[in-house]
C-alpha cells in the first residue's frame, strides 16, 4: 500500500471482496470519501465544534435562524430522498467483470464480446418489478436483471428479466400494464402483489399477457435467491460484425450456481421474518468470497430465416425455444465486490436500453423502440436532469466528448468558446469518427423498411396461447402443480367474481384445459369439458430447458446449512460437518437456543453463529440435528421441534445424528429420501450433498402439506 494513502477504520472497507478491482472501480477511487483521521466540518467545510446542539437565544431559549450549521444539517436530511423508480424500484447491485470467449468475431465487432483477453468492467442490479423500495424481497414477480458494461466503446446496457417474455406487445399498453399490476389507487392496497382485482380485470381481458402471466405464477415467480436466477433480454436484438453482416439474436444468462426457488409458504415466511433476504444473500455471498457467475449466451438467427418460425421474432411475448435454435456461449460473468454506497451506486445507476456499442443495434420490437424512450426520459425525472452520465456510477471509463453543456448538475468545467459543430474557432474539436471494423464511429444497421404509417398489430402477433401451452407442458409435474396452486390463491384474492370466471374460462382454458379444469375445480368456477385438441399448437410440443430440472449445479458453493446444537452436543460431528462444509465452499452455521455458546460433550464452549428462534429454517437450504446427551431437552424445546417441522414442510434435506433419528417418529414425520440418519455426519456425507445440490425433495410434497408447521 501507498504509505501516503491513510488506512480505513471505517467498517465494510476490509472485506475480502473489497481486494477486488477494475478499471471502472479504479474509476470511482477517485470519488471515496473516508473520514478516517478527518475533522468533522460543514458542506463547504467549516470546522464544527459542537454537533450535540442547536444555537438558542439564552440556556432555555428559542432556537436562533442564524443558526447555519443546523440549517444546512437539516436541510441536507429534507432533501436526501430522490424519486425512486416506477417499476424496479427496489433492487441490490454489484460489481464485477465480463469476459468473453473465443471466436465471437464472426457475430459482432463489439469489443467486449470478441477481445477474450479482457476483463469488461460491469454493475448487475437485480429488483423486483412491482413493489416499493420498502417491500419485500420474496414476493411472487418478475426480477429485473440488468448489466452495465463499462466497454471501451462506451457503456452498453443490457437491461434484462428473469423471464425471456413479457406481458405486452407494444410499448404504447405498458403505462395500463402497470397501472392495473400497482396497488389499487383508492387504498394503495396491496403491496407488491399481483393478487388484486385490477391486475387480473387487465390480464384476463388482454390475452397477449398471458404467456408472461404463466412464467410470474410458476416457481421463476418466487428466486430462491438473486444468484441461482436466469436473466433474458426479453427482445429480439441484432448484432453486426466486422464486414457488417447482421443477424438476430436473442441474450440468455444462465447460472453457474443452477436454479432454484422458494416453496409459497416459505416465500410468504421469508417476507415477515427478513424482508431483505435476496439482497442480505447477495450481499453475503460476494463478502465471504463465494462469488456468483453467470455464462452467457445467445441465440442466432439469420436475417433470411426471420419469417420460418411459427412467431414473430420481433413479439416480446414469444421466445425461440432452444429445440428450434440452441444458445450458444459467448461470455462469462462474474461477480466479486459488493458496493461501499447504496445510494450513490446502486440507487443512483441509470439503465437505458439506448446505451449501445458499435457491433449491437435494435430491431423494430414495438415495446423494445419504447423502451429506448421510457428509460431515458424516467432519468430525467429520478436523477434531476440530463445530466445524469456523470454521476461516477453512470461515467464510461472510456474518454467521453461532446457539445451538450450546462443543465442541472453540470460537474464538468467545458474549455473552449464554441460548443458546436462545424466549428472554425476551436479547430473544430472534437470530430466526428468514421465507421469502421474496429474503433471506429457508431452506425445504424441498414435496415430497408417499406411501409405506411399505421396503427396496428401485425397477424404475425396474434397467436397467444400456443407458446405458453407450451410452457406449461415443459414443467415437471410438481412444477405443474405449483402452477395450479398461484394461480387459485391469486385468484381467490380477487372480489369480483366475473374477472375469476373470465380468467379460468376464457384464458386458462385456451391455454391447457386441464390446468383450467383443475383451477376451476378449486375455485368454483365450472370449466366446459370441451377437447383443447382444436387449440392451435406449438411447432415444438415440450421444451427441455424451460423446466428447473435441467439447471441443477455441478456443486452446493454457498448452500447455507443449519446445524442445530443444544449442550452436551457430540463435538467430533460438529467437526465434521464444518469441515465437510469448508471442503464443499459450502456455509454451515451453528445455532444454538440462546445467542451464547453451548457446552459440548467435553464440557467445553461451543460458540454460536446465531439463534435458533433468531435464524429460522426458511434461511436455509438443509438442516442436521447433531447428537449428544440431549434427547429429551431436545424432543421438548419448542422452537427445535418447529424447525425441523417446517424445514421438512418446505421439502429440505434434514439430516438426524444419533439418537436425533427417534425425532423422526416423535414427530410423526414419514421417512423419504431427504430424511438421512447414522452415528457420525460423514457418513452421510455424499448422499447429503447430492441431496441440497438437487436443492428439494419433491416426492415429499405431498405429504409434506399437512404438517403442521
Amino acid at each position: 500500500m501507498d504509505p501516503k494513502v491513510k488506512k480505513s477504520e471505517l467498517a465494510g472497507t476490509d472485506s475480502l471482496d473489497k481486494q477486488n478491482t477494475n478499471a471502472k472501480l479504479q474509476q470511482l477511487d477517485e470519488f471515496r470519501r473516508d473520514a478516517t483521521g478527518e475533522a468533522l466540518t460543514t458542506n463547504h467545510g467549516v470546522k464544527i465544534s459542537d454537533n450535540q446542539n442547536s444555537l438558542k437565544a439564552g440556556i432555555r431559549g428559542s432556537t436562533l435562524l442564524e443558526d447555519f450549521i443546523l440549517r444546512e444539517k437539516i436541510t441536507h436530511f429534507d432533501h436526501e430522498r430522490i424519486p425512486e423508480r416506477i417499476v424496479h424500484a427496489r433492487g441490490v447491485g454489484a460489481h464485477g467483470y465480463f469476459q468473453a470467449y473465443e471466436g465471437n468475431e464472426k457475430y459482432t465487432k463489439a469489443s467486449f464480446l470478441t477481445d477474450s483477453s479482457v476483463q469488461t468492467p460491469v454493475f448487475v442490479r437485480f429488483s423486483t418489478v412491482q413493489g416499493p423500495r420498502g417491500s419485500s424481497d420474496t414476493v411472487r414477480d418478475i426480477r429485473g436483471f440488468a448489466i452495465k458494461f463499462y466497454t471501451q466503446e462506451g457503456n452498453y446496457d443490457m437491461v434484462c428479466n428473469n423471464a425471456p417474455v413479457f406481458f405486452v406487445q407494444d410499448g404504447i399498453k405498458f403505462p395500463d400494464f402497470v397501472h392495473a399490476l400497482k396497488p389499487e389507487p383508492h387504498t394503495e392496497i396491496p403491496t407488491a402483489q399481483s393478487a388484486h382485482d385490477t391486475f387480473w380485470d387487465f390480464v384476463s381481458l388482454v390475452p397477449e399477457t398471458a404467456h408472461a402471466v404463466m412464467w410470474a405464477m410458476s416457481d421463476r415467480g418466487i428466486p430462491r435467491n438473486f444468484r441461482s436466477m436466469q436473466g433474458f433480454g426479453v427482445h429480439t436484438f441484432r448484432l453486426i460484425n466486422a464486414e457488417g453482416k447482421g443477424i438476430f439474436v436473442k441474450f440468455h444468462w444462465t447460472p453457474k450456481q443452477g436454479l432454484t426457488q422458494l416453496v409459497w409458504d416459505e416465500a410468504q415466511k421469508i417476507a415477515g421474518k427478513d424482508p431483505d433476504f435476496h439482497r442480505r444473500d447477495l450481499y453475503d455471498a460476494i463478502e465471504d468470497g463465494n462469488y456468483p457467475e453467470w455464462e452467457l449466451g445467445i441465440q442466432v438467427v439469420n436475417e433470411e430465416d426471420e419469417m420460418s418460425f411459427d412467431f414473430d421474432l420481433l413479439d416480446p411475448t414469444k421466445i425461440i425455444p432452444e429445440e428450434l435454435v440452441p444458445v450458444i456461449p459467448i461470455g462469462k460473468m462474474v461477480l466479486n465486490r459488493n458496493v461501499d454506497n447504496f445510494f450513490a451506486e446502486t440507487e443512483q445507476i441509470a439503465f437505458c436500453p439506448g446505451h449501445i456499442v458499435p457491433g449491437i443495434d435494435f430491431t423494430n420490437d414495438p415495446l423494445l423502440q419504447a423502451r429506448l424512450f421510457s428509460y431515458t426520459d424516467t432519468q430525467l425525472s429520478r436523477l434531476g436532469g440530463p445530466n445524469f452520465h456523470q454521476l461516477p456510477i453512470n461515467r464510461a471509463v472510456c474518454p467521453f466528448h461532446n457539445n451538450q453543456r450546462d443543465g442541472m448538475h453540470q460537474t464538468f468545467v467545458h474549455r473552449g468558446q464554441a460548443p458546436y459543430e462545424p466549428d472554425s474557432i476551436d479547430s473544430n474539436w472534437p470530430v466526428e469518427t468514421p465507421p469502421a471494423a474496429q474503433d471506429g464511429g457508431f452506425e445504424s444497421y441498414q435496415e430497408r423498411i417499406d411501409g405506411n404509417k399505421i396503427r396496428a398489430r401485425s397477424e404475425s402477433f396474434n397467436d397467444h396461447f400456443s407458446q405458453t401451452r407450451l410452457y406449461y407442458q415443459s414443467l415437471a409435474p410438481h412444477e405443474q402443480k405449483h402452477v395450479v396452486d398461484a394461480y387459485v390463491f391469486e385468484l381467490s384474492k380477487v372480489k369480483r367474481i366475473h374477472i375469476r370466471e373470465r380468467e379460468v374460462k376464457e384464458i386458462l382454458a385456451n391455454i391447457d384445459l386441464d390446468l383450467a379444469q383443475q383451477v376451476g375445480l378449486k375455485l368454483g368456477i365450472e370449466v366446459p369439458k370441451n377437447s383443447d385438441k382444436d387449440l392451435k399448437k406449438s411447432s415444438v410440443e415440450k421444451s427441455a430447458k424451460i423446466s428447473f430440472e435441467a439447471f441443477i449445479p455441478k456443486d452446493i458453493k454457498a448452500r447455507k446449512i443449519a446445524v442445530l446444537v443444544h449442550d452436551n452436543v457430540n463435538q467430533a460431528n460438529v467437526d465434521a460437518i464444518q469441515q465437510w462444509a469448508k471442503a464443499e465452499s459450502a456455509v454451515a452455521h451453528i445455532l444454538t437456543p440462546t445467542p451464547g455458546p453451548v457446552l459440548n460433550d467435553k464440557k467445553m464452549p461451543l460458540a454460536s453463529d446465531g439463534m435458533q428462534k433468531g435464524e429460522p429454517s426458511v434461511m436455509y437450504d438443509a438442516v442436521v440435528i447433531v447428537d449428544g446427551d440431549n434427547y429429551d431437552v431436545v424432543k421438548m424445546d419448542g422452537v427445535a421441534t418447529h424447525y425441523i417441522l417446517e424445514a421438512y414442510k418446505h421439502l429440505k434435506p434434514i439430516v438426524f445424528l444419533g439418537d436425533k433419528k427417534n425425532l423422526l417418529n416423535d414427530l410423526q414425520l414419514v421417512v423419504d429420501k431427504g430424511t438421512l440418519h447414522d452415528e457420525g455426519f460423514n457418513a452421510v456425507s455424499d448422499q447429503f450433498k447430492e441431496l441440497i445440490r438437487n436443492h428439494r425433495i419433491w416426492a415429499r410434497e405431498a405429504i409434506a402439506e399437512g404438517i403442521p408447521a
